[in-house]
């Protein structure tokens, strides 16, 4: 594996403005326009070498096609230079192909469960929605096809029976992250906490429901595993 690097390293290195570390890794999104565009790009992606190697994730659709890279082994979840190497090839054929960038349309879901015994309460669900775990994590399932939202086991210390015990993660990128709570708050929520911001603020809709808005590594303390993918 190359070198490890975090979310504020990542933001900050040259010739990657076209991305947004999230909570799922490094994405970018590219206004094809058409899906003929979007296979085109995807095309030129894939004549990279060594991919087998280290891959991107690549969601296409009419409108536009979004690259997600992450470095996942046995003992690490998270980006390297491998990753910025990648990440700077993918943004130059999208250039040359005359495909534009929109840092503003990444962010990824997360839906995230508090439980007294996480181990009790995990093969409901992974059962019930035919996910897998993901790697050698306790905590976290995900959809083996990658399409669905991933699920996180939150460790509760104690019941809780004034909240709710569900929630939602949005990941969003850094400079976005102040104009989608003000939205939020806008269309009827509240802030409940800014405590952990700006990695993450949490909110509530009308009725108390609560979900969190959180970023990675460009101000504030550096993210940390426990930190950067869960709110």
């Amino acid at each position: 594996m190359t070198e490890m690097i975090t979310p504020r390293e990542f933001h900050e290195t040259a010739g990657l403005e076209d991305w947004r570390v999230l909570g799922e890794g490094a994405c970018a999104y590219f206004r094809t326009g058409s899906f003929a565009a979007g296979a085109r790009l995807v095309h030129a992606i894939g004549g990279f070498t060594d991919l087998d190697e280290h891959h991107p994730d690549v969601d296409v659709r009419h409108g536009g096609v979004t690259v997600r890279l992450i470095t996942i082994t046995s003992d690490y979840y998270g980006l390297t230079k491998r990753d910025v190497e990648l990440a700077r090839e993918i943004s130059a054929v999208a250039r040359d192909l005359g495909i534009p960038a929109d840092p503003t349309a990444v962010q990824t879901v997360q839906v995230t469960i508090d439980a007294l015994v996480g181990p009790d309460v995990i093969p409901f669900w992974r059962a019930l929605l035919g996910y897998v775990d993901r790697g050698n994590s306790t905590e976290d399932l995900i959809d083996p096809q990658g399409r669905g939202a991933p699920f996180w086991f939150q460790e509760m210390a104690a019941p809780r029976p004034h909240r709710n015990r569900v929630h939602v993660d949005v990941w969003v990128p850094y400079d976005q992250a102040e104009t989608r709570i003000a939205a939020a708050i806008a269309a009827g929520g509240r802030l409940v906490t800014d405590e952990h911001a700006p990695g993450h603020w949490v909110l509530a809709d009308p009725e108390g429901n609560e979900a969190c808005v959180g970023t990675a590594g460009w101000t504030g303390p550096e993210p940390t595993r426990s930190t950067a993918s869960h709110a």
